[in-house]
């Protein structure tokens, strides 16, 4: 038996429409909160045994149709040999940020089966633990977002000197992206080979970019990621209404919605032959629970009942969340025919 997770992905009929979300591993669960308070964050992350247990925590509780592998976009970053701080309220700090020609050739290709043995041997501990229905979802870092960390050194609204250093020194920018490619393509191949049913390409902010600087700024690296692969691949950002068509080009069996289109319009952009996922706004989770039932159902209504349609939030679950809402929501998307 595929995990319908797996199926739903490639467009096959299904029973019902899948649900996970995205950061379902993490602060909002009271178990994951417990173990941190005995480990650091990356102690859990290159931990196998604690990885696993803080991936499974939110499938037992919430009943999930998927595993999301508990990483950092920026875990790859770690084996090329930058260092990263994770800054608790700010996130990811480069204390020597990337802007020059050296500055990447710095930057070496880890062997990822060495490099990221502790994830890998996390996956297959989760893939083993779990019912032959349910999925292991693998993820990465889309190449803009991990580039604009590295640029910037922390987290950006405007992304200008990633932009500048895009329009200024177009070579610079390439090999940069060249060499994250060459990583992540590795990375996410790894990842399957362990037994990883899925994976997303997560690209948080490629959204401050116009549709032609993707088509020539990212577009080409982030096809060269998702064809890294030969399992079902999920294509997700924020902010992309007037870039789905492109990340649709670009690959992906599904693209992720976030909440700012409509369900139905989103899918008529990304086109009939691929599967959508989304798109809840993460907020609408702190709503009374008739707002939130509401909200769910209408989004079931948008797909109506087309194959390819993952039912997940506009972006990840933020950490004052209740879990008891979360478990909740499951518990009705999965009570539900895709039909609905």
């Amino acid at each position: 038996m595929e995990p319908l997770l797996v199926r739903v992905a490639r467009r096959e009929p299904a029973e019902r429409t899948p649900v996970w979300f995205m950061r379902q591993a993490g602060r909002s669960l009271p178990e994951y909160r417990a173990i941190r308070e005995r480990h650091s964050f990356w102690e859990v992350a290159h931990t196998p045994e604690l990885c696993a247990e803080v991936t499974l925590q939110p499938v037992r509780r919430h009943g999930v149709d998927a595993a999301v592998m508990f990483a950092d976009i920026m875990t790859p970053v770690l084996g090329m040999g930058l260092a990263v701080d994770l800054v608790e309220g700010v996130g990811p700090v480069i204390a020597e940020p990337v802007r020059t020609l050296a500055d990447v050739e710095r930057l070496h290709l880890p062997d990822p089966e060495e490099a990221f043995a502790p994830l890998l041997e996390a996956i297959r501990i989760v893939r083993g633990e779990l019912a032959p229905e349910e999925a292991v979802v693998g993820f990465c870092g889309g190449p803009f977002t991990v580039a604009g960390y590295l640029v910037e050194g922390r987290p950006s609204r405007e992304f200008a000197t990633v932009k500048t250093l895009m329009y200024a020194q177009p070579n610079v920018w390439r090999a940069l992206m060249d060499k994250l490619a060459d990583c992540f393509g590795a990375y996410v191949a790894a990842q399957a080979r362990a037994g990883a049913d899925v994976i997303q390409l997560f690209d948080s902010w490629v959204g401050a970019l116009s549709p032609a600087d993707y088509e020539e700024f990212v577009a080409p690296w982030s096809a060269r990621i998702l064809a890294a692969v030969d399992v079902p691949t999920i294509h997700f950002g924020t902010g992309t209404s007037t870039l789905l068509p492109a990340m649709a080009r670009a690959g992906g069996d599904v693209i992720g919605l976030d909440w700012r289109i409509p369900l139905d319009e989103g899918w008529t952009l990304v086109g009939d032959d691929r599967g959508v996922q989304g798109n809840l706004d993460p907020t609408l989770l702190f709503a009374p629970w008739e707002r939130l039932e509401s909200e769910a159902r209408a989004i079931l209504a948008r797909a109506a009942g087309r194959p390819g349609h993952i039912f997940n939030l506009g972006h990840g679950v933020l950490p004052r969340t209740d879990p008891d809402q979360i478990s909740r929501l499951a518990q009705l998307i999965q009570s539900l025919p895709s039909t609905e």
